[in-house]
């Protein structure tokens, strides 16, 4: 059987009314999970005044979720790049990384994170601060490479760990894919919050990649949203149970009920579900793939991850 490689990216979700607190130590029981299971990574998303997603801090979680795992890379999905200073992210990511050596991922985005008012409220400007992301992930990357200079000197990310994160650019359209290729990151698609022609972005991206120190060659993750329980019904009825109560998403239009949007999602059995997981893998040539789970109670989100892991493989 055909082993695929697979990650989570989990956005801190609060189900059912449950408190933030309870939120953050179901995210952690879920990043716990993953590794007995066989993921190869867990990425947490930041977000900004929002009642339904508990994390505002990626890097927090992270230390937190690194002293309970041992194997699984953790990393952030993403941490959105206008807001900050590079250097302070080169920073908090550096110390991850020296904390735990070789399992930190730096995932980079540019969106908001928010709504208008809290997004001024974090850093004022933010479509100035979009206009400022190629200057600003430049001074990442080098910050990265430890070849940046301010004023002409020399400035490191301290500390300066053996096993440097893996910077990752995120993204749903051609402008994260040229961001990505031309400094060397890796990138990942989210294909299940995008409307754009997934493949060719992804393609293009390995055209256009520019090696850097670290990376000698592009990488590419896909994120989609999957549902995988016991039988198709099941999984039908979790997906339009999660749309009935979030009606703008596109779960719950699966090629179950004959509307064929195979590009939003995954629902089925372990059958169906790991013979989507090698389509999508085949259509985008992807590395690996990155699971999003969109249920409304938490023992559903977990037994789709544990499903969707038995489905690839990765117990094997």
């Amino acid at each position: 059987m055909t082993k695929l490689t697979l990650g989570i990216l989990d956005m801190s979700p609060r189900l059912g009314g449950v408190s933030d607190e309870e939120a953050l130590a179901q995210s952690a029981k879920l990043a716990v999970n993953a590794e007995t299971w066989g993921y190869g990574r867990y990425w947490l998303s930041e977000h900004h005044g929002m009642d339904s997603l508990a994390c505002t801090a990626p890097e927090v979680m992270l230390a937190h979720i690194g002293a309970r795992t041992s194997r699984i890379r953790i990393g952030a999905g993403a941490v959105l790049l206008p807001h900050y200073s590079p250097l302070k992210v080169a920073e908090c990511f550096n110390l991850l990384a020296a904390l735990y050596p070789g399992r930190i991922d730096l995932g980079i985005g540019r969106a908001p994170g928010g709504d208008a008012h809290t997004t001024m409220a974090l850093s004022g400007n933010f479509l100035a601060h979009v206009g400022e992301m190629p200057e600003k992930v430049r001074q990442l990357c080098e910050l990265m490479g430890g070849s940046y200079r301010y004023d002409g000197e020399p400035v490191r990310a301290r500390p300066d760990p053996s096993q440097p994160p893996q910077l990752w650019m995120l993204g749903t359209n051609t402008k994260s894919a040229d961001m990505a290729a031309s400094c060397g990151a890796y990138y990942a698609f989210g294909q299940f919050m995008s409307t754009s022609e997934g493949p060719e972005i992804v393609q293009a991206y390995r055209e256009a990649f520019v090696p850097s120190p670290d990376r000698d060659k592009p990488h590419v993750i896909v994120a989609m949203h999957a549902i995988c329980a016991p039988t198709d019904s099941e999984a039908l009825t979790l997906a339009e149970q999660f749309r009935a109560q979030f009606p703008e998403s596109p779960v719950g239009r699966s090629e179950l009920k004959g509307n064929d949007d195979r590009m939003s999602l995954i629902v089925g059995d372990v059958q169906r579900v790991r013979e989507r997981l090698l389509e999508i893998r085949d259509l985008y040539e992807a590395d690996e793939i990155m699971i999003v789970c969109p249920a409304i109670r938490y023992e559903d989100r977990l037994e789709s991850f544990r499903l969707t892991a038995e489905a690839a493989g990765l117990a094997e």
